[in-house]
């Protein structure tokens, strides 16, 4: 059109102007920015409005703002490009300020668009008193009724932690569609109600609403959290039914979900049944072997993902590192640590970084993981304090391991692991004097150990077991067999490890208490109930103790079970007598 003459005009610019935003090439729309200059429609309302939104949409504010404040005349269009680029900028209190702005103007009313975009800002930045005042404007002009404003309002409460007023206005909305179900099942996953999210997606099902790929990836992140396998593949029926088997998103969550509920068999099947693999999937399957401790397949899985040409990205570095750690392979993982910035041009976070000080204190090199710590670009965080920790105790390092633990009472007074971990650490040094000191700490800080607890799914029913329960009805039978486990591990030449006994009992009462720990029971009732050629699936609300998973070995060569621990850090797969996280957690 250059070329042949015709004089373009505003509609020309504006037209032109949102394509180079949607290819968000911030060149070709400077190159624009000039060309309206030159044709003197600068001040023309509908180019400045395209303008600010080509450069909000590129990423380029300074440039958005510039444009903005010298626009002689705006309309509620050009206000809303603004909010809008803030909040997709991720910059929210400048959203929240120019809506302020709006309110200021006599000129313009605020519609679904500003306030669902502000609403929007404020969940994400935790604001929730001015959320609140945005809900009154929402009711003074009348937005009410619209089902895009009611969403935006659930959601603003759901992730400022205020769940009742969320669900309330939930119950409000007159014409629900999958957005407002998708926003109340989230809501439940915010706020760690799982069970309750799974439940409210059956109920969208029996209300005719076809779920869409949020709703897919929000309720297979519920199930992946309770481990809930039936639920699941339940789930995955769906999927099949409704036709989402290529959805890479979806599949790339399924994936993650039969991971975390024990199955990697059935994981590994939805991987190779994927036609196009990309960074998704690849991390998806890698993330599931890690986790389930098979570090030599992490390894050989990331070499033929890079051989494909497909670029990993931040987690997929995390569980290749990870596995470098478990498998001591210590050059391999500085290799592969100081390749991302060199080869993948990618900064290191502060979860690789805590990678490595696992990586070297595993190695049980504890004076360079300490330097690695002092070396980073940024403040250490827990997990990376965490990592060591962890490695003092299983090197029984009581010094280094004291530092560690006082960084992380600094950093996270009220985390009861932390507490337990070097009292225990002082306890098999025979410093009882100091572990009752750290114990007295946690009472002053008014910290308390969270009751473990575990539970097993038997024909599609859960099981809760806590320490020495006797409310199940079978409990005489799985007492029985508990006797019978110890039994036959003392013939196996087992010792008891009372050093992870924390209360103060007699010696013969430290043994005993050990035998009636939640996860011993679970695998009690499993051993006689589950069919001999299934696996037990046992989860676990706390890491388990070294005494449990010493018997969950023997077990599972005593029985000839392949037995399947779920605890708060990852999968045990205890089979023939060998764990696959190979004694180290």
């Amino acid at each position: 059109m250059r070329c042949s003459g015709p004089y373009p005009n505003q509609f020309t610019f504006s037209s032109i102007l949102s394509a180079s935003a949607a290819t968000m090439m911030v060149l070709h729309g400077q190159q624009l920015h000039s060309l309206i200059h030159k044709h003197g429609f600068d001040a023309n309302i509908f180019v400045g409005t395209a303008l600010v939104d080509m450069y909000a949409k590129c990423a380029d504010m300074h440039s958005a703002v510039r444009v903005f404040d010298q626009m002689p005349e705006r309309n509620l269009v050009s206000w809303n490009s603004m909010i809008v680029g803030f909040f997709h900028n991720n910059l929210y209190d400048r959203a929240v300020g120019v809506f302020k702005d709006v309110l200021r103007e006599k000129t313009v009313i605020p519609n679904e668009v500003s306030v669902s975009s502000v609403l929007s800002a404020c969940a994400n930045m935790g604001g929730l008193n001015f959320g609140r005042q945005v809900h009154g404007v929402v009711v003074k002009f009348g937005l009410v009724p619209l089902t895009y404003v009611m969403n935006s309002l659930m959601d603003m409460y759901f992730k400022c932690r205020f769940f009742d007023e969320g669900v309330k206005l939930f119950q409000c909305v007159g014409d629900r569609d999958v957005v407002t179900w998708n926003v109340l099942v989230m809501g439940f996953v915010q706020n760690d109600k799982f069970e309750e999210a799974c439940n409210y997606f059956w109920v969208m099902r029996r209300e005719g609403i076809l779920p869409d790929e949020a709703s897919f990836s929000t309720v297979l992140h519920s199930s992946a959290s309770l481990a809930a396998l039936h639920q699941g593949t339940a789930i995955h029926d769906q999927i099949i039914k409704l036709g989402y088997v290529k959805n890479m998103c979806i599949l790339g969550s399924l994936i993650t979900m039969y991971a975390k509920c024990g199955s990697l068999v059935d994981a590994y099947q939805v991987f190779e049944g994927i036609e196009d693999h990309n960074v998704i999937s690849w991390t998806a399957m890698i993330s599931a072997y890690q986790l389930h401790g098979c570090a030599n397949q992490v390894i050989e899985l990331f070499e033929h993902m890079l051989s494909e040409g497909i670029e990993p990205s931040h987690v997929t570095f995390v569980c290749v590192l990870s596995a470098c750690s478990h498998t001591g392979r210590v050059e391999e993982g500085l290799a592969h640590f100081n390749s991302m910035k060199k080869i993948h041009d990618m900064n290191p976070g502060p979860e690789h970084y805590a990678c490595m000080v696992d990586l070297l204190g595993r190695a049980g090199w504890l004076d360079e993981a300490k330097r690695f710590i002092e070396s980073m670009p940024m403040k250490p965080t827990p997990s990376v304090w965490g990592a060591l920790l962890g490695a003092c105790r299983k090197y029984g390092n009581l010094k280094m391991g004291r530092e560690a633990a006082e960084r992380l009472f600094e950093m996270e007074p009220y985390n009861p692991g932390n507490y337990v971990l070097l009292a225990n650490m002082c306890t098999r040094s025979g410093r009882l004097e100091e572990a009752n000191e750290v114990r007295r700490l946690m009472g002053v800080n008014g910290v308390r150990k969270e009751p473990g607890c575990s539970w097993i799914d038997v024909k599609n029913m859960t099981f809760v077991f806590t320490a020495h329960d006797r409310s199940h009805s079978s409990s005489d039978e799985i007492y029985k067999m508990l006797e019978k486990l110890e039994k036959l591990v003392k013939k196996k030449g087992y010792v008891a490890e009372t050093e992870f006994v924390t209360n103060h009992l007699e010696e013969n009462e430290e043994e005993q208490g050990l035998w009636y720990h939640s996860e011993k029971l679970a695998l009690a009732f499993g051993l006689l109930t589950l069919p001999i050629d299934s696996p037990i699936r046992i989860k676990k609300n706390l890491r388990t103790c070294g005494h449990c998973h010493t018997v969950m070995k023997l077990a599972s060569k005593i029985f000839d079970r392949e037995i399947i621990v779920r605890d708060i850090n990852r999968f045990h797969r205890f089979a023939d007598g060998f764990c696959s996280c190979g004694d180290y957690w």
